[in-house]
């Protein structure tokens, strides 16, 4: 390899430093099973052409269903004009604004990002911002920990996103936090009163509950943050950003921390990534907050501006004394959704919920008219996510794939409860896609 920067002498001079005869030496501990024993399978340099039709024909092999899925991440339109802009050079390039003078156009749109969703979510001040919603709720857990001080036990409840709760558990495990799940209710919400119970303990840091949760059921919060504050429990509330349009802002049930995914704010489902997790919180608890947080001030001029701010976090401090060692910004998904927002305004935002809404009750309306359907949490209150119980004769999973092999991303079908599947409809849905998604369920399971 002509590029490797080491002569042979150099090579010998240091493995004699190190007391080593041999390169191979270093990798001794190393079975000799796990070791590539030829040489990497990797083709000679090909034209720009070829790997445009290498790389194609890869994508070819990604089929792409009618998705009537959500789960934490859902098939909204993304305005053509949002792509275009965030592709601009000034914006892919950009790197992390430590240098303030020659990064006001990052640190703008990072500011403008972080009042958008103080706003969406009624709280004082938004990071910016977490990988995405699960990482996002695990960051909230820990912050309730980090300000409870002398308490580690965290409650959630059991009607978290499975995904979320997952990771929740991962976190807790290595930070010697004691995490409590609480089973949902007979009706698939939070089972309050046995979290309110847990909580009257005095012994709890803080709760986490969603405010739209795994069935797609908007949940009653009201008097859980009192309950909470009077024992000086935190509460986070786990939401989908874009159904803040029109729901209870967070804040308005009394939450502490609002966390969750952005994702459906503007940015593709993209095959599963990148996401973008939002994390707000109250000025009392803005210290123990991990990410990057934008400030507004004046220069030396009195012209205004923008700064990092409350830097004593992550790399800036000691590891130990972190709350967080979280320190990327998602910085080309936070320009995604200031976009989106600025672009939506609450009009267009209320909008998608609006045509969201009516996409999913009429395809609930289509599904259980079939015989193999039926409410799974009847009477519960829905907006674009909704779950049935199928009891047809030919398995769900079965039933499922064929779907797909007609085109359709048919749901999420449980993985605790196989008979039941939750389906999510949003604006890109058309009536005849409805339609036809009720008609090949009619079809295979008749």
């Amino acid at each position: 390899m002509n590029y490797f920067p080491h002569t042979p002498a150099d090579i010998s001079a240091m493995l004699k430093t190190i007391g080593v005869d041999r390169i191979e030496d270093l990798f001794a501990e190393i079975p000799e099973s796990l070791k590539l024993a030829h040489e990497l399978n990797i083709p000679t340099a090909k034209s720009e052409t070829e790997v445009r039709q290498i790389i194609g024909g890869m994508a070819a092999d990604n089929a792409r269903l009618t998705c009537f899925a959500g789960g934490g991440a859902y098939d909204h339109y993304t305005p053509a004009i949002i792509p275009y802009i965030a592709s601009r050079s000034e914006f892919s390039t950009s790197y992390t604004p430590y240098q303030a003078e020659i990064s006001q156009g990052t640190l703008q749109y990072i500011f403008e990002y972080q009042t958008m969703m103080s706003r969406l979510t009624g709280l004082d001040v938004s990071n910016a911002s977490m990988y995405d919603g699960a990482t996002a709720t695990a960051e909230a857990m820990m912050m309730t920990v980090a300000a409870a001080k002398k308490r580690n036990r965290v409650v959630v409840s059991a009607t978290l996103l499975p995904a979320v709760l997952v990771v929740i558990k991962t976190y807790a495990k290595f930070h010697g936090i004691e995490l409590v799940v609480v089973p949902a209710t007979a009706a698939g919400q939070s089972d309050l009163q046995a979290i309110g119970t847990l909580t009257d303990e005095g012994q709890v840091a803080g709760v986490i509950v969603p405010q739209v949760n795994r069935y797609g059921i908007v949940e009653d919060l009201t008097g859980l943050a009192d309950r909470l504050h009077a024992q000086k429990s935190l509460l986070a509330v786990y939401g989908t950003a874009s159904m803040l349009g029109v729901l209870k802002s967070p804040a308005e049930w009394g939450a502490d921390i609002a966390c969750g995914e952005a994702q459906s704010l503007g940015i593709p489902l993209s095959f599963g990534g990148p996401y973008i997790g939002y994390l707000c919180t109250t000025n009392a608890l803005i210290r123990k907050m991990p990410g990057r947080l934008v400030g507004q001030t004046l220069d030396a001029r009195g012209n205004r501006c923008f700064v990092l701010t409350m830097q004593a976090r992550e790399q800036h401090i000691r590891r130990e004394k972190a709350t967080s060692n979280i320190c990327t910004a998602q910085g080309v998904m936070c320009l995604y959704v200031a976009m989106y927002l600025s672009l939506m305004g609450d009009e267009g935002l209320k909008k998608v919920n609006e045509i969201s809404a009516a996409g999913a009750a009429a395809l609930r309306r289509g599904l259980t008219a079939l015989p193999c359907f039926t409410e799974a949490f009847p009477g519960a209150p829905t907006l674009c996510e909704f779950t049935l119980r199928y009891s047809g004769a030919k398995p769900l999973s079965e039933v499922h794939k064929a779907l797909a092999d007609r085109g359709y991303l048919a749901g999420i079908i449980d993985a605790d409860d196989p008979s039941l599947i939750t389906f999510a409809v949003t604006e890109c849905r058309t009536k005849d896609e409805v339609d036809g998604l009720v008609e090949a369920f009619a079809q295979l399971t008749a």
